[in-house]
């Protein structure tokens, strides 16, 4: 058994292969996972099944991790996920926030979207 790094690692790149098998490996039987607009999924068995037949309708997907940080019991990925949606290509920056099992596995999944910069001022 790895890292927690290595498991969220091994977890997002099984959602860009589409390897729902190694996806699985990753997550406890009552895996817990919270959208962005609060739709969950758990346990394992159906949350699997959503993402295996999100991800192919998905045109043009990627994914871009920027970075991971692993405190141990919980793990955060930084990345963006890119798709095409009629023509248009849209890149949305999020935040994935897993909870980890005494296991290894991923216990919980909360996703955040961050939102587009609507014009503000940034800080330094």
């Amino acid at each position: 058994m790895g890292s927690a790094t290595e498991t969220v690692e091994r977890y997002l790149r099984a959602v860009v292969d589409h390897d729902w098998e190694a996806f699985g490996s990753c997550l406890a039987e009552g895996v817990v996972r919270i959208g962005p607009f609060g739709d969950a999924y758990s346990p394992k068995g159906p949350y699997v099944e959503f993402v295996a037949e999100l991800m192919p309708q998905l045109d043009g997907y990627s994914m871009r991790v920027d970075r991971i940080v692993d405190g141990g019991r919980v793990v955060v990925a930084l990345l963006s996920e890119t798709v095409e949606m009629g023509g248009v290509v849209r890149v949305t920056p999020e935040a994935l926030v897993f909870d980890m099992g005494p296991d290894g596995l991923i216990e919980k999944v909360d996703i955040y979207i961050k939102p587009p910069n609507r014009g503000g001022t940034s800080g330094s």
